[in-house]
């Protein structure tokens, strides 16, 4: 994405615990790269992607965040789990009944894994799971037990070979997305154990989820926030207070769960073990208009006050690698895009 003039495949994960933003940038690349693939690798309806458009709200839990490009194909690849009811919404919502795709060995989350989820206490109530259904759909798939998607009728119209169409598609010379869900730190191998999710997420992972070998990736785009939250329980360093989330006007809520997020400041450490866990060739910090208010809506890095420099400035000085998207606002738009295009 930075100084080609041929067309990418680029895969977008968090950075942290989840919640970075990620399907805000996605929706914004998709309209502004004119991507004409956009895949999503990660888990599966346990993790909800939000962005906004013109005052509108949308949120995903299935398909890519890049639905709003009405000429982007939208496909979900073998290693995600799908739940057939939420991925039919989504479909209609965005009128993609011509452009969704499945692989068709998508493992399928049913009522049982879902009711299992919640029952189970070492998952609703030690790690705090979102009760979805993915664990125990994720332990089934494991054990070989798991339904696919080739076995559900509703589903037939949008089976692909998903990693076939995607190869096709790197050996035509398109832009292509790969999206992560969650983030580097809920990853099973990689995040605090047991308070995590059920595969890993980093961007490996997310090239096996959809079925691209590592040599096909151009770019890995790591999405930070401006400070760290996280849903559930386990650790967290520097961990701050509810009332002093509030205070700085941090207070958030998950996507899926609605349950209020923890925060802490930015962690430099975590973040630097991020990059290099993903194999990071540029990173993309959102909400800085959280951070610092008088940032809200601006387009124009050179505008930035000066503190809101200092601190991109003191991430990429700090981690070596060039923060080239900035978030400063809800609407997708309202982006800083420092990439240097031919």
């Amino acid at each position: 994405m930075t100084n080609r003039n041929y067309m990418t495949c680029t895969v977008v994960v968090g950075g942290f615990y989840g919640d970075e933003g990620k399907g805000k940038l996605i929706a914004y690349l998709a309209q502004k790269d004119k991507i004409s693939v956009a895949v999503r690798g990660g888990v599966g309806p346990n993790a909800g992607h939000t962005f906004a458009q013109n005052g509108i709200k949308y949120k995903v839990r299935m398909l890519p965040s890049a639905g709003l490009n009405l000429s982007t194909k939208l496909f979900i690849g073998p290693g995600v789990l799908v739940d057939p009811t939420i991925l039919q919404t989504e479909i209609k919502t965005f009128n993609s009944q011509d452009r969704t795709f499945v692989d068709r060995n998508c493992a399928i989350i049913e009522k049982k894994h879902i009711e299992k989820d919640s029952s189970l206490n070492h998952l609703a109530q030690k790690v705090g799971t979102t009760g979805t259904g993915t664990g125990p759909a994720n332990a089934d798939r494991a054990l070989r037990i798991a339904k696919i998607a080739k076995e559900i009728p509703e589903l037939a119209v949008y089976l692909k070979d998903v990693s076939e169409a995607i190869n096709k598609a790197l050996e035509n010379n398109e832009n292509i997305l790969a999206e992560g869900t969650q983030g580097t730190y809920l990853s099973l191998y990689y995040g605090d154990y047991p308070y995590v999710t059920s595969k890993d997420v980093t961007a490996s992972a997310i090239c096996s989820d959809v079925g691209i070998g590592p040599k096909s990736v151009d770019e890995v785009l790591v999405v930070f926030k401006s400070y760290v939250t996280r849903v559930g329980q386990g650790p967290l360093n520097n961990e701050i207070t509810s009332e002093q989330t509030g205070s700085r006007g941090w207070q958030e809520f998950g996507s899926v769960t609605g349950r209020q997020r923890r925060a802490a400041p930015f962690d430099l450490n975590l973040a630097k073990k991020a990059i290099q866990l993903n194999s990071a060739t540029q990173l993309a910090v959102t909400k800085l208009d959280i951070l610092f208010p008088e940032c809200a809506g601006m387009r124009d890095y050179a505008k930035l006050p000066d503190k809101a420099k200092q601190f991109i400035e003191n991430i990429e000085n700090e981690t070596r690698k060039p923060v080239t998207i900035i978030g400063t606002g809800e609407d997708l738009t309202e982006v800083i895009d420092r990439r240097r295009h031919t």
